[in-house]
């Protein structure tokens, strides 16, 4: 019980220096998910979204990892698909033992639903969105997933500065991918008061690259892991480092 509770106090605290004062029903919330289901906001299983918690992609795959899911099944909806205009449903089936009946999930993506971020991406989208709600029946998960959201952003005929994203490429490695590396880099920042000029600096220099747009994804994440494990082990050391780049920035500037 004490454990539990230390656990949840430190999750508070993220969560407050993360996303500010939250109301009394939102740290209910966050305690009731952290200590029945274990997610982390450090792990990145919780986003803070609009007034309101949402389980990531993540999460619920550590979770079905923690609970020994026996596996699931997912496959396309074909009658219900319309690949021609990007419209994809999937359906997918979480089996939580060998004897279980198995837990049903159906999650759909076109144009009009997902961000301009994943334009040429919609049935991955689709895919991760059945997988997600299929975990969430099985696992009792009541809040919904990030993946499950539509475009947060403005509506593209409302967006001025709007440019039609090229199709994103069917090894995970698009815009999908860097938006969400790009999300934990400043989570990352945040949760340590880290300067995020010195740490972009540092990035450029540790990817041995010109500038960050040239890195990888393999790069950029190796680099988000190393500041994660560094932060965690010696942050004064690590801030000492990045303040090696603030003579070149000066320079520079």
């Amino acid at each position: 019980m004490k454990a539990a509770h230390a656990n949840f106090a430190r999750e508070a605290r993220l969560a407050k220096s993360l996303c500010g004062d939250l109301s009394k029903a939102a740290l209910k919330s966050l305690e009731g998910l952290v200590q029945r289901h274990k997610l982390s906001l450090a792990d990145g299983d919780l986003k803070f979204l609009n007034s309101g918690w949402y389980v990531t992609h993540a999460g619920l795959l550590r979770l079905a990892e923690r609970r020994r899911c026996a596996g699931m099944h997912v496959r396309p909806a074909l009658k219900s698909s319309d690949p021609a205009n990007s419209r994809w449903v999937f359906r997918a089936v979480v089996f939580k033992s060998r004897t279980c009946k198995g837990f049903v999930g159906y999650g759909d993506a076109d144009p009009s639903n997902t961000s301009d971020l994943v334009r040429g991406a919609e049935m991955r989208v689709a895919e991760t969105r059945a997988v997600n709600r299929a975990l969430r029946k099985a696992y009792g998960i009541g809040i919904c997933s990030v993946e499950e959201v539509g475009s947060l952003s403005l509506p593209r005929d409302a967006d001025p500065n709007h440019r039609k994203r090229p199709p994103q490429p069917a090894n995970g490695n698009g815009a999908n991918g860097q938006h969400l590396l790009r999300d934990r880099l400043c989570q990352l920042i945040r949760q340590h008061q880290l300067d995020p000029v010195l740490v972009k600096s540092y990035a450029v220099e540790y990817c041995g690259v010109q500038t960050l747009r040239e890195a990888t994804r393999e790069q950029v994440e190796g680099f988000i892991d190393h500041i994660a494990d560094w932060a965690a082990k010696d942050k004064n050391a690590l801030v000492c480092q990045l303040n090696s780049y603030l003579e070149q920035n000066a320079g520079a500037a």
